[in-house]
């Protein structure tokens, strides 16, 4: 039940801080893709700064470390990008995003978490369809990115 409470509130903070910055998908997909990486190569180094720092080690230190540098890229770019104009955008565009990072987030939380119950089957069912939901997550935001036009200048040229 942890995990689901977990899941619950992290989905709302990202669908949130997504929607009300109003940015666009792509960009924030590739940044989340550029952090999961890094979590990846800095994950251990992370670790033992941290407990160099005095902060207990531990698995909950340890997926805390990992989430805020998968995260630490697409918060990044929250304040900076293109943004939506229609809501229907920036509902489907958040929505995207979140499913996204949930997607990248699911393993470190789970690692920390007792499974049991509702909890445990909502997250088998995501572990399951992870590198599916990464890779059209993915796709889709490369195709935002083509679909995007960029900004008219206001000084006309010549």
């Amino acid at each position: 039940m942890q995990v689901l409470i977990i899941c619950i509130l992290l989905t709302i903070g990202l669908f949130f801080a997504a929607f009300s910055s109003k940015r666009r998908f792509g960009l924030l997909g590739l940044a989340l893709a550029s952090g999961s990486l890094l979590s990846s190569i800095w994950g251990y180094d992370a670790g033992l700064i941290a407990s160099g720092l005095g902060i207990p080690s531990g698995p909950l230190t340890s997926a805390i470390t990992l989430s805020i540098i998968v995260l630490l890229p697409a918060g990044l770019l929250l304040f900076h990008g293109y943004t939506y104009k229609t809501l229907i955008g920036r509902l489907v565009g958040s929505g995207l995003f979140t499913l996204l990072a949930i997607a990248f987030l699911i393993e470190p939380i789970g690692h920390v978490f007792v499974l049991q119950g509702l909890g445990a089957n909502i997250y088998n069912t995501i572990v399951a369809n992870r590198e599916l939901i990464i890779g059209a997550g993915l796709i889709v935001a490369v195709v935002d990115i083509f679909l995007t036009k960029p900004a008219k200048s206001s000084e006309k040229r010549h």
